[in-house]
Parts: C-alpha cells; structure tokens; sequence
C-alpha cells in the first residue's frame, strides 16, 4: 500500500509542473495567486518537497481543478462531468474534458453584443479546431478575416495571431478543441467490403 501511495505522490510534482505550463503560468505568479513561495512551488514540481493539502487545496483553486485531478485520483464509477463555467473576458467558458496534458476541450459561449477589437489578436504555443453550435462566429487569423456559421469547423496554428467574437448582435456558441503543437485529428474510416 505504501509502495502505491508513494506513486501517486510522486507523480504529483509532474503533473504540477505540465498544468502550469499548459495554462502559462510562471512560478512567480503562481506564488502571487496562491501565498505559496517560490522554493516551495519549485520543490514540490522536482518531487524534493512532498505535497500535503495545504498546498494543494490553493493551487487546484488557482488552477480551477478539482483536487483530484491534481494528485491523479482514479476514476469513480461515474462517469459524467461536472463542468464549472467560467467568465474570461465577458465570455462563458465550459470546460468539457478535466485532465490536464493532451486535447482539451470547452464550450464557448459570447453574449450577445460586441465582443472587443480584432486588434487584441494573441498567438500561443498549441493547434486550434472551432466548431459553430449556434449564431455566428467571426474569426480573425492573421490577415483573414471570415465568418463561421452554425456548422461549420475551423481549424489553426495558434502561432497565428487570432481573435474571435460575434459576427453579428446576436450570441454565438461553439465548441474549442486546444491541443499541443504538432496534434492533429486522426480519423480512421472502418473498412466495409462492398
């Protein structure tokens, strides 16, 4: 039993480390938001420094993640998910999948109305793929400027400056697959003999 525990803890330091890199966060800002120091954050991804809930509870809070992914709790035996929508920039956010690493995936609601400027285009580490459930979609990718409506997919490096927001006075709500670079969608056609 103690061989198993000192597993889970183990890989906590890791997982740790892959989550704030994913989300971009520094050490030191991540020390800001959760009161923890640096040498402590630093220990705890290294595995030097072993982790105890007054460290976790801040950084699952930090992160927005339940604590049991934080320390890789098994799955239960049910298998819905709970999502906790959040607001980033006047945007509802849903997150739809909940380990870290890999593909994630989030429904994306804009109220209706305007949604900022173009000119606040980002570009970060990662592939992107849209899908449009309702409303219209306006996405600027680089000097492209097109307009997605329900139905339709999009899909980009997001080295490429972007931005996107409603086409129109209505909302608009779509689905947003975030990957890390070199990911792509595999699709395997099964075989029907004719």
């Amino acid at each position: 039993m103690s061989d198993e525990f000192d597993e889970v803890l183990a890989a906590v330091g890791p997982r740790l480390r892959e989550l704030r890199r994913r989300c971009g966060v520094t050490l030191t800002a991540l020390s800001q938001t959760t009161g923890i120091p640096i040498s402590t954050l630093s220990r705890l991804e290294s595995g030097q420094r072993r982790p105890g809930l007054e460290l976790l509870l801040p950084l699952a809070k930090a992160f927005r993640v339940p604590l049991d992914e934080l320390v890789g709790a098994p799955a239960t035996a049910d298998p819905r998910v709970y999502p906790r929508p959040f607001t980033h920039n006047g945007m509802t956010v849903i997150p739809l999948t909940r380990k870290p690493g890999g593909l994630q995936a989030f429904k994306q609601i804009l109220p209706a109305g305007p949604t900022g400027l173009p000119s606040d285009s980002r570009s970060h580490e990662g592939y992107h793929w849209l899908y449009v459930l309702n409303g219209r979609l306006r996405l600027v990718l680089g000097d492209q400027d097109v307009v997605l409506a329900s139905g339709e997919v999009a899909e980009f490096d997001t080295h490429l400056p972007h931005w996107f927001g409603n086409a129109d006075a209505r909302p608009v709500e779509f689905l947003s697959i975030v990957g890390p670079q070199g990911e792509r969608f595999h699709i395997r056609a099964r075989y029907q003999p004719t």
